[in-house]
């Protein structure tokens, strides 16, 4: 196991880790201990109470955050017809039919995101081995596979994230960068702690909400009030 680094100790030294903090308190917190030279993305972890191992308690969805993300979203289309022209008209940076699925079998991987229509669906199973196991194949459940492919370049262009729970159970989701303002943060936090509160399955027993961490990417981790997050999502 690697040795800590001093400016991770000396991070880690200005947390409480016996502490709960406050939402608030938690967000202007890990923005003082980011230590990085580099824009650090800003992570929630939300430890729940589920078992990922039964389909109806498997937590999954798709969000757009308020504030955005700070993080430039390269946006792949798979159309045809007039959507072509629409997602281009939206900003998408890559749109095509057969030539696009082509070059993704061919081993090319330049984009962050896939948009397909569902016309296009039939031909996607020949790249499926590729775009699965990177989680980038389309979704209907995440407004990935969808008429609509104008709208859902938008909402990947202004801040579209996915989010899903792990083996442990687990939910990982950036809610923005260092630079953003603690108020840009607390938006995006707003937004995808309702989410996941209102996604608890039925079947689930016991604490939903086990706990609910803060991080940058190098810094570590502010434990936040589950009793004032869940209080607030309600």
């Amino acid at each position: 196991m690697n040795k800590p680094s001093k400016k991770y100790t000396a991070a880690l030294a200005k947390v409480d880790t016996t502490k709960a903090y406050s939402i608030d308190e938690a967000i202007k917190t890990v923005k003082e201990v980011a230590f990085a030279n580099f824009d650090e993305t800003v992570d929630l972890a939300f430890r729940l109470g589920v078992d990922p191992r039964h389909a109806d308690q498997m937590i999954r969805g798709a969000l757009a955050m308020p504030a955005g993300t700070g993080k430039t979203v390269r946006v792949c289309v798979i159309t045809s017809g007039e959507n072509i022209k629409a997602a281009e008209a939206a900003g998408a940076d890559f749109v095509g039919g057969d030539d696009i699925v082509a070059k993704i079998a061919g081993g090319w991987l330049e984009f962050d995101r896939v948009i397909a229509s569902p016309d296009m669906m039939s031909k996607l199973g020949r790249i499926a081995r590729v775009l699965g196991p990177r989680g980038l194949m389309p979704n209907p459940k995440l407004g990935t596979v969808t008429p609509d492919v104008a709208k859902a370049v938008t909402e990947q262009k202004a801040g579209k994230v996915e989010y899903r729970t792990d083996k442990t159970g687990i939910i990982h989701v950036p809610v923005g960068k260092k630079s953003f303002t603690e108020a840009q943060i607390r938006q995006n936090f707003n937004a995808i702690l309702s989410a996941i509160i209102k996604a608890k399955p039925s079947s689930a027993k016991g604490t939903y909400l086990k706990s609910l961490t803060i991080s940058t990417t190098m810094g570590p981790g502010v434990s936040i009030d589950t009793l004032e997050a869940v209080s607030f999502a309600n």
